[in-house]
């Protein structure tokens, strides 16, 4: 079906459109290549990942897993990039699971994103709810032993040492105070 479209042409002048009819392209080619067991939503460490998007791509919509991770999780996989992730079989999605779960023991100790925990000693990779649940607990951990941190986190100040006096002002400290004439008072005497 046609859809008619203005465009504005480079020598028309201010207010003068020229009308212009464009049809959209028929199906995409890739719409067509689709298989029979194409999974719209494939389910990977509780996330919901879009089938059409490429592995790397896909990958990287798991809180706690950036390109370079996915990249690296697909070569342990042996997928090749270009790959719907909707395409892959249910063994394959498992096996992509279980890499995502081990890539902290697999994976060099420099490109984990919890290194040296705190409690444990182990270099750590979070994924998924796992970084928000640890977050909460390292402020607690902080409130409780009343360090600097801690408190500014109980302040609701800046933690990491930015400029307070002019920035991130809430409250009270915003704007400037004017005195108001009080109603009823006589205006000053002018002598």
């Amino acid at each position: 079906m046609a859809e008619e479209k203005t465009v504005k042409t480079k020598g028309a002048a201010k207010g003068k459109r020229k009308e212009t009819k464009e049809e959209k392209p028929a199906k995409a080619p890739e719409a067509e290549k689709k298989s029979d067991d194409f999974r719209y939503i494939v389910r990977l460490v509780n996330t919901d990942l879009d089938g059409n998007k490429d592995i790397v791509i896909a990958l990287s919509g798991i809180k706690g897993v950036g390109l370079r991770t996915a990249e690296i999780i697909t070569r342990m996989a042996g997928i090749p990039r270009e790959v719907k992730i909707g395409d892959l079989p249910e063994e394959k999605t498992e096996e992509l699971e279980k890499l995502v779960q081990e890539y902290s023991e697999k994976a060099p100790h420099w490109m984990v994103n919890r290194q040296n925990d705190w409690s444990s000693g182990a270099d750590l990779h979070l994924v998924g709810v796992e970084i928000d649940l640890n977050k909460r607990d390292d402020i607690n951990l902080m409130r409780m032993i009343r360090c600097y941190r801690g408190v500014r986190h109980e302040t609701g100040q800046k933690v990491r040492g930015q400029r307070s006096r002019a920035n991130g002002r809430s409250g009270l400290t915003l704007g400037v105070m004017k005195r108001k004439d009080q109603p009823g008072a006589a205006p000053p005497k002018k002598e």
